[in-house]
């Protein structure tokens, strides 16, 4: 058994080819998506972060409008960017979308990837500590916003406040009593993927990783899931992890999918470079008549190390087709491969 959401880039873009022209479409079809997918009995609806990018940004609204119109569905993030986030205000940004959310928010948090600026932090008040790079800074305040989400109190409280105060050091408020165990980090290499799991953070393997072995992406993907959950146990936390990946899937109905799908270009991994000095390995789609798409799917490492799935949407062709695309591999891939 999987669970298995979505997870959304979030473009908008004002050709007319675009179902999503604007930033009002994406972030309005953004929320009847989940609802849609909700009703299909999808576990989960994650969004993507990207600042400064004709794309979804700023998460924790459109994460409260989701919460608000579902009733079950798990709503998340892959990823927000940590160099960009003030941790205090995240902090209460997030404690307020998870009450409204009936504590469904599961938040995908990391360094981020290639910024569409140069150091783009900065416009956001953000500056590197000394000896520090961004990744690093990324990581502070990671940690800050952790212990935040704690709710530990930390701050003296005025002796003339302008409301009664309960007794002792203030928290941020409001706070939410279980968020602190739904949050995972977005690791694109092992030595993150341990440090995360020392943190006490679930994980996020993308379509993407830093190839550290020159092995196909799912091989390297499964080895990154093991080193996780066995720096985990030597923590000593107490709860079971929870590890996702994603996928582009696509299962070949009809004529509509062959057309968009039949030819991706993409039925092998692909390599890159990011920041034009890592050497990156990119994951193949998987787009195929379901009967084939099963026999693909089985031979994925990574996909049978996690017990979450998010499946990569096309947000661009628009709600109704999304909805296709999603219940297509829940009707005739998951059941054979015992996912449901």
């Amino acid at each position: 058994m999987k669970n298995i959401g979505f997870l959304s880039f979030g473009h908008w873009n004002p050709s007319p080819q675009s179902a999503t022209r604007s930033a009002a479409d994406v972030l309005l079809q953004s929320i009847d998506l989940a609802v849609e997918a909700e009703r299909l009995g999808m576990d989960g609806a994650y969004f993507r972060v990207h600042h400064f990018a004709r794309q979804l940004a700023s998460p924790f609204p459109l994460l409260a409008a989701v919460g608000a119109r579902t009733k079950k569905i798990e709503i998340g993030t892959g990823v927000i960017d940590m160099r960009y986030e003030n941790p205090h205000y995240m902090a209460e940004d997030a404690g307020s979308a998870d009450l409204i959310a009936g504590s469904r928010l599961q938040l995908g948090i990391s360094r981020g990837s290639p910024e569409q600026v140069i150091e783009g932090w900065r416009h956001f008040g953000h500056d590197l500590a000394p000896g520090e790079d961004d990744a690093a800074m990324g990581r502070r305040h990671t940690e800050m916003f952790l212990e935040l989400l704690g709710g530990k109190g930390f701050a003296q409280p005025n002796p003339r406040p302008m409301f009664a105060n309960p007794p002792g050091l203030l928290r941020l408020e409001p706070h939410s009593e279980t968020l602190r165990d739904r949050i995972w980090w977005g690791s694109a290499t092992n030595a993150t993927a341990v440090w995360a799991a020392k943190l006490g953070m679930n994980l996020q393997s993308s379509t993407l990783k830093f190839d550290e072995t020159g092995e196909p992406l799912h091989i390297q993907q499964a080895a990154q899931i093991r080193a996780f959950r066995a720096s985990w146990k030597e923590a000593g936390h107490t709860r079971t992890p929870r590890v996702s990946v994603s996928r582009s899937i696509f299962a070949l109905m009809n004529d509509q999918d062959r057309a968009y799908f039949g030819r991706s270009g993409q039925e092998t991994d692909q390599i890159g470079f990011i920041d034009g000095a890592t050497r990156a390995v990119f994951g193949r789609d998987y787009a195929a008549e379901p009967e084939v798409l099963i026999q693909q799917l089985k031979n994925d490492q990574a996909i049978a190390e996690a017990d979450t799935l998010l499946l990569t949407v096309p947000n661009q062709l628009g709600v109704a087709y999304n909805v296709h695309v999603m219940e297509a591999i829940l009707k005739t891939v998951a059941p054979a491969l015992g996912w449901r």
